[in-house]
């Protein structure tokens, strides 16, 4: 992040989220620079995935702006929000792969919603982005059903990408996985983070995955937002974030 000024992608300004009487975000701002990955983390039922959701629109937060590439999410024209949706991907929890459709056809949804492709060029591009994410070529003709945990986040991942997008979204694309298929798929994020200059929005509650591939790191603790690196958070006195970090499980996943 040294050098020139890094283009904002997304920014949050005051923004309130309350579910019943629950204040889960309390006047929250929130900066993400382009070619960063920012890892949000918190307890449980602290808010993360509502954050997200608001961020690509499908909830409307209580108070509050957000910008996504320069753009009001909260206040903009339908036709424009689907021009701006077509700039970003998301992986869902679990995949949230269609089960009665395979593959391929998953990972064509975005083109069939934002496209007027030919069904000859949507398979390719659906055989492109499972290469793209280790998958074999047969895989494109199974169903959700036939695969692992591990193949179905890497399919979830292949449909996020699949209109080239420059932001991505994911929603806990560790949780489920083995230790083994955990860090294969955070070297596979990386890799394509990397390759294809992504801005990457990641919920997680993987410390690992954190060190492997987090710029920043976002904590929602109490309705409010901490962000920093890893190290600087290490040093924050707020008692949840010093156990996370610092506890016994933060000590061994965070090791030299």
């Amino acid at each position: 992040m040294s050098g020139a000024k890094k283009e904002t992608v997304i920014s949050l300004r005051g923004v309130v989220n309350r579910i019943g009487g629950n204040l889960l975000h309390d006047h929250i701002d929130l900066d993400v620079r382009r070619g960063e990955v920012l890892g949000v983390v918190g307890g449980s039922g602290s808010g993360k995935s509502v954050l997200l959701r608001s961020i690509v629109g499908l909830r409307r937060p209580q108070e509050g702006s957000i910008d996504v590439f320069g753009h009001d999410v909260l206040n903009i024209e339908e036709s424009a929000l689907r021009v701006l949706q077509m700039r970003w991907g998301v992986l869902f929890q679990e995949g949230a792969l269609f089960s009665s459709q395979t593959v391929a056809e998953n990972i064509q949804v975005p083109l069939n919603e934002y496209t007027a492709m030919s069904r000859q060029l949507k398979n390719e591009v659906a055989a492109m982005k499972l290469s793209m994410v280790g998958l074999p070529e047969d895989t494109a003709q199974k169903r959700p059903s036939e695969l692992s945990g591990g193949m179905k986040k890497r399919a979830g991942l292949a449909r996020a990408l699949a209109l080239d997008p420059e932001l991505v979204f994911l929603d806990e694309p560790t949780s489920g996985l083995d230790p083994i298929s955990a860090s294969m798929f955070d070297e596979l994020v990386r890799g394509l983070q990397k390759s294809l200059n992504l801005t990457v929005f990641m919920v997680t509650h993987d410390l690992d995955t954190l060190k492997a591939i987090a710029d920043r790191v976002a904590v929602l603790v109490n309705g409010k937002l901490t962000v920093g690196t890893i190290d600087s958070l290490r040093n924050d006195k707020d008692p949840w974030i010093q156990e996370y970090f610092s506890g016994p499980r933060g000590r061994a996943a965070l090791a030299s």
